[in-house]
Parts: structure tokens; C-alpha cells; sequence
């Protein structure tokens, strides 16, 4: 069972960064610096879908749209793991 549903509003828990992909240092996300801060803790959210990796069956990844600039106009969806997000209560 998710913690967080699809749709639900949630919190960045802590500064979410852009990764860099470790065979040659490029971003993960296209148009975004490897190390680019994506989300500061705090920024709000909404669930855009819930699954897995393949290799981590247990561990969830949610996909989430974070708001962005003055307008707060949902970003692009990044994945995070569950620790990395905090409830809309």
C-alpha cells in the first residue's frame, strides 16, 4: 500500500537535487544542470503517479510535479523516494 496516492499533495521533505548519471557525469533530467536543485524543502507538490524500479521491488517512487517561479506552475515530474516527501495534512 502507498503512502502517498495519486493526486495527493505533498511536501518536499529536503532539497531534492537533479542526479547526474554516473557513466559520464550527464544530467538525468533533459535541460537541467547535473546538481540543480529541483525542489527546496518545503516546496509543495502534487502526485502525478506511484510505482517501483525493477530492481527495488518494496521500494516505492513517486513522480511528482513540485511548483515553480512566481506563477507556481507545476515543473517538470521528478521521481522521489518516500523519505524524501512529507504529507499535505
Amino acid at each position: 500500500m502507498s503512502r502517498f496516492d495519486m493526486g495527493e499533495m505533498v511536501f518536499a521533505a529536503t532539497d531534492l537535487f537533479n542526479d547526474e548519471l554516473a557513466e559520464d557525469g550527464s544530467s538525468l533530467l533533459p535541460d537541467t544542470a547535473p546538481n540543480a536543485l529541483l525542489a527546496a524543502a518545503g516546496t509543495r507538490g502534487v502526485v502525478v503517479n506511484v510505482g517501483h524500479v525493477a530492481e527495488m521491488p518494496r521500494e516505492e517512487i513517486y513522480l511528482v510535479r513540485f511548483e515553480t517561479g512566481p506563477e507556481r506552475t507545476l515543473g517538470l515530474p521528478i521521481g522521489c523516494l518516500t523519505e524524501e516527501l512529507a504529507g499535505g495534512e
